[in-house]
């Protein structure tokens, strides 16, 4: 778990949902990328715990450099992957040891998420087959919940890479497809907080560069799955009158293209040409 100028409410959740685990084998790296910020430092002390291991950077490094030098200290079979103003409900870590203990072939596994403040449940596709293919587009395992086999990632000389901050999450996924199976649980093991000092909120334009760029070598990387991806992916795109009035709706689907009238009436059908990304 980084922190980085952490609320102590916050800190202090996330730590004791994680400390109160019915899954106790466990060591919890907690790494201060905001040196500057002892309070941080006291409040972890405050835990006499001797499962948790507290290291602070002589700098801020980031978040993709703290992440690798997080994964450097771990010596366990599986990290648990968790960012510090999130709670892991009590059998998160059980549930996930239990599953890659019985599936070998699984490399990552992530489970249902809730939001913390709504309560709104999101629920991402269970199966290897549908995750590889949504990974096409974007990031179909929640990073802050995932569990990942720690020497499939030094195998295979996989990390976190700063060049991608802030979708390191995302890149380091679709670095995995050619090398293990994925899969999500669907139980809700795992609470998240949005809120604006969330990275995706701070940095929203930076994400969205980073997220077009890990397509584009995920594409280039998995030829095959891309092709399939643009096969069975679909997507609406409307055109209204006046901002508000629904004159055109235009579905793109596999090679096809349909455009309809006011929703329902189909004006046109056809199919398009694509064109695979190539390698190099």
């Amino acid at each position: 778990m980084p922190i980085w100028n952490t609320r102590d409410d916050h800190l202090r959740e996330a730590i004791e949902s994680i400390l109160n685990q019915t899954y106790e084998d466990f060591e919890f790296l907690i790494l201060n990328d905001s040196p500057d910020n002892t309070a941080l430092g006291d409040i972890v002390a405050s835990y006499a715990d001797e499962r948790i291991l507290y290291t602070v950077n002589e700098k801020n490094l980031g978040i993709s450099r703290s992440r690798n030098r997080l994964l450097k200290a771990a010596r366990g079979e599986y990290v648990a992957i968790f960012d510090h103003d999130d709670i892991s409900e009590p059998e998160r870590l059980q549930r996930q040891v239990e599953y890659l203990d019985a599936n070998p072939e699984v490399g990552v596994l992530g489970v249902g998420m809730r939001e913390y403040s709504s309560g709104k449940i999101v629920i991402q596709p269970e199966n290897d087959t549908e995750i590889r293919l949504g990974l096409m587009w974007g990031c179909m395992v929640s990073h802050s919940a995932a569990m990942v086999r720690r020497d499939l990632l030094e195998r295979h000389g996989i990390c976190y890479e700063e060049r991608f901050t802030p979708s390191e999450d995302y890149a380091l996924w679709c670095r995995l497809i050619p090398h293990t199976r994925f899969h999500n649980l669907p139980d809700v093991l795992f609470n998240y907080r949005v809120h604006a000092s969330n990275t995706s909120k701070r940095m929203e334009e930076q994400m969205t560069v980073a997220t077009y760029a890990v397509r584009a070598f995920a594409a280039t990387d998995n030829p095959e799955l891309y092709n399939e991806y643009l096969m069975r992916a679909e997507h609406v795109t409307r055109v209204r009158l006046f901002g508000f009035l629904p004159l055109l709706k235009i579905v793109r689907s596999g090679i096809r293209i349909k455009v309809y009238l006011f929703d329902h009436i189909l004006l046109y059908a056809a199919k398009k040409v694509i064109k695979m990304p190539s390698k190099g």
